[in-house]
């Protein structure tokens, strides 16, 4: 067969590889680790921050997160019995507290998916950290049923939303999400959840050369003063189905350079110890921070690591722990739970996990083959969340 006429092969990847099992030795006296709320990593950071997965399933296929091609009609989603209960995530959640966790951010897939996602809220805003506050309770989502669900997240008990926007042209966005699903109506659930009170809402817009990137400065005047906070996303070589290429990156650099050239900014210090975006702040005609325009965030996962102080894990929607991004194996959490582990087994568990992570890839990509030289495939980011 010619190669014209040679068939498109599209690898078929498990994003979800067999899960690394939590030792018994770890349960046993001798060795149990009680939760104080300050366990450390091998690098020396500490636990703060929890994203929890709801869903495996998503009502867009992002290029860069779902393709079609992978993720089509016979793609084998996690049956229902397969994910954690909400009582299950609630009480997973409580040993992470105990650690010191202080943030949980609710992701997917597309976490409005999943069936009463207000009573897992409701669950989990009740929560309290060990300081005796409430969580910094947060949901990520690409906003299509935002518009009909934000006064329920509220009432619920949701702080804030993280909205992923691409684009404002119509056909741009179409293009990106690949479902033919129109801007407009995203738009129309940013400004429901703005006036529902869930914010300072952040809107991530991952960009891709050749793709999307002239919409940078189009995003840029659309939320410049309007309250919310636009972050500009590298396209990450996260998972195998992506078909990332760094000559599809546009760096952080030249995504402030070419702001720059429009618009005054000022670099503003990070407003929380880990936080992944850098802080830029609009000017006024007298070269200082104009609070009334606000501010933008860049985040650059492939051209500057910020691995040195990441303090986030993640859950999940089966309840296997990763502790990367970009991991390829995870803890199996829920074996533990549906056997009747104790909350101190389970707080043993999570605290000799996190103990013992070294994860650093980002830092370490330039030498390192995209399967982790190992064989094994980075997990998908559409399994447990960006």
């Amino acid at each position: 067969m010619s190669e014209r006429f040679s068939p498109k092969v599209i690898p078929l990847v498990d994003a979800r590889p067999r899960p690394l099992a939590v030792p018994d030795t770890w349960l046993e006296p001798g060795s149990r680790m009680t939760a104080n709320g300050l366990v450390s990593d091998t690098l020396g950071r500490n636990l703060r921050d929890l994203r929890i997965s709801v869903t495996d399933r998503c009502n867009f296929r992002c290029n860069y997160c779902m393709p079609k091609e992978v993720f089509d009609k016979n793609y084998p989603y996690l049956p229902h019995a397969s994910l954690l209960s909400f009582e299950e995530i609630t009480r997973i959640a409580q040993q992470f507290i105990n650690h010191g966790v202080q943030k949980i951010r609710l992701t997917g897939g597309e976490p409005l998916l999943r069936k009463n996602i207000e009573v897992l809220i409701e669950k989990l805003a009740a929560l309290r950290t060990l300081e005796g506050q409430p969580l910094d309770l947060t949901l990520t989502t690409n906003g299509a049923l935002l518009a009909r669900m934000a006064k329920s997240l509220k009432a619920a008990g949701l702080q804030r939303v993280t909205v992923s926007l691409d684009g404002l042209d119509d056909a741009v966005f179409r293009r990106m999400n690949d479902v033919d699903f129109p801007v407009a109506d995203v738009l129309a659930g940013i400004h429901a959840a703005r006036d529902a009170g869930l914010g300072p809402i952040k809107i991530n817009m991952v960009v891709k050369r050749g793709t999307n990137d002239q919409e940078i400065l189009p995003m840029l005047r659309h939320f410049k003063g309007s309250g919310m906070v636009l972050r500009f996303i590298e396209y990450m070589d996260v998972g195998a189905t992506n078909g990332w290429r760094m000559h599809d990156v546009v760096p952080s650099a030249e995504v402030i350079q070419r702001i720059r050239a429009e618009m005054p900014l000022l670099a503003l210090e990070p407003a929380n110890p880990g936080e992944t975006a850098q802080r830029w702040g609009f000017a006024d005609a007298a070269g200082t921070y104009d609070r009334q325009a606000g501010e933008i965030g860049v985040i650059s996962s492939v051209t500057q690591a910020f691995c040195s102080d990441c303090n986030r894990a993640r859950l999940s929607t089966e309840g296997r722990l990763y502790l990367c991004l970009f991991a390829n194996q995870g803890y199996d959490l829920r074996s533990l739970l549906r056997r009747e582990a104790s909350d101190a087994d389970l707080a043993s568990a999570i605290g000799h996990i996190w103990s013992g992570r070294a994860d650093r890839y980002s830092e370490l990509r330039g030498a390192m083959a995209a399967d982790t030289g190992s064989g094994a495939r980075r997990v998908e980011m559409s399994y447990i969340g960006g």
